[in-house]
């Protein structure tokens, strides 16, 4: 059994998926977890309390992020670093590294590892650290300063690509072992290390997102017919750019042919521009919902046309669980084994997009194979059992790393 402090810049939860799973499956296995993290949903927070052995819960006010921010910005500390960066998130986890009770460090995210750091400079030394960084996030910004859609997205990415470029290549000299969700992130992290700065030892290990395969369950209803469901947080600007794709080019050219299929964006914090498309009564606009998998289940199809990204998308995953069949962009499929037209289907452009969709709405057959092929492909590889175990492996590395250094 390890002790693990897990250091997370949000509260994990079934939105943050990929923490609150880890944590879950880890405490099953019989690790003893103590969480440091922020309250931002408080349903998650009580439950976590049952799970862990201890949660400490830091307030972050609005303001605090901002001072951050703006310390952050005339030096070269990434802004995504800066997020959680306030004194009383590291005052909390430097007080956990000198109990003296971990025996490791679980860093959520490049949003949690300057905390880290500050903590272990602090104390003066500390357990070892893995840092699972989930995604290249200079990778996101790069394709996102390339292809996103907003001004806005593009002039966040733009002020942050080369900081963030910088700091991600320090990675193997500044912890112990890190993890990623897939071979792109790997590659697009060692990378930056060889090129940007001097090659490290600290392992990058691949631990891809899993599923819930019990959550996400193929129906037992009918589902409902010519209908189409787009899930993810829809503040995201990578999910706003996709779902605008959907409505505003790919859905004309359906409606042209079929004019009665109806569209669901379902998904939190839809900005103004993607609610007013529930204006057209064929598109439903759902705002938080308490549970995507009613939505999933109805649908007759996932379609998920995302323009850039980088990792995992837990969207095509879930609906692949569901046993709905998943149209989506090559770009999606990047960091999956799947295979196109047995599993989901791969789109390349807008009248791929309509083509795909309009030759599935009529084909109840084919679309059947696809989701029994897209469940049958999420059970083989996409476990959280076996993600957690590469984590697990993470961390006996970066101990008998630890150990070795120390003799």
């Amino acid at each position: 059994m390890l002790k693990i402090l897990f250091v997370a810049p949000y509260t994990p939860s079934p939105i943050r998926v990929r923490p609150y799973q880890f944590i879950r499956h880890l405490s099953q296995r019989g690790h003893a977890i103590t969480l440091v993290c922020p309250v931002d949903n408080d349903t998650a927070y009580h439950e976590l309390r049952t799970i862990c052995q201890r949660v400490v819960a830091v307030p972050i006010r609005r303001i605090d992020h901002l001072f951050a921010y703006a310390h952050a910005l005339p030096h070269n500390l990434p802004l995504q670093a800066a997020h959680c960066l306030t004194p009383a998130m590291v005052a909390a986890v430097a007080n956990e590294i000198r109990s003296g009770d971990h025996h490791i460090i679980h860093i959520e995210h490049l949003r949690a590892a300057e905390i880290v750091r500050a903590a272990l400079h602090q104390c003066g030394d500390g357990p070892p650290t893995l840092l699972d960084a989930v995604d290249s996030i200079s990778l996101l910004f790069e394709r996102t300063w390339r292809r996103g859609t907003t001004l806005s997205s593009r002039v966040r990415a733009l002020i942050d690509l080369a900081r963030t470029r910088r700091y991600e290549a320090a990675y193997p000299q500044r912890f112990t072992a890190i993890a990623v969700t897939s071979p792109e992130d790997r590659w697009a992290l060692t990378t930056l290390n060889t090129t940007l700065h001097k090659a490290g030892a600290s392992p990058i290990i691949v631990a891809p997102n899993g599923v819930d395969l019990t959550y996400f369950h193929p129906p037992t209803a009918p589902r409902r017919p010519n209908h189409i469901v787009f899930t993810g947080k829809m503040s995201y600007h990578a999910n706003e750019a996709a779902a605008r794709y959907l409505i505003e080019e790919i859905m004309p050219r359906v409606w042209a042919v079929r004019p009665h299929v109806t569209v669901t964006l379902a998904g939190a914090e839809p900005g103004p521009r993607l609610r007013a498309y529930a204006r057209d009564p064929r598109v439903t606009v759902t705002g938080a919902v308490p549970d995507l998998r009613p939505y999933l289940m109805q649908a007759t199809l996932a379609v998920a046309p995302i323009r850039y990204g980088v990792g995992v998308q837990n969207k095509v995953l879930e609906a692949m669980a569901t046993a709905t069949p998943v149209i989506t962009a090559r770009q999606a499929t990047v960091a999956l084994s799947a295979h196109a037209n047995r599993d989901l289907i791969v789109a390349d452009d807008t009248d791929a997009f309509a083509h795909a969709i309009l030759e599935l709405l009529v084909n109840p057959e084919r679309c059947t194979a696809l989701g029994r092929a897209g469940r049958k492909y999420v059970e083989q590889h996409h476990n959280w059992h076996t993600s957690v175990a590469q984590i697990e492996m993470g961390y006996l590395t970066a101990l008998s790393a630890t150990r070795d250094r120390s003799l």
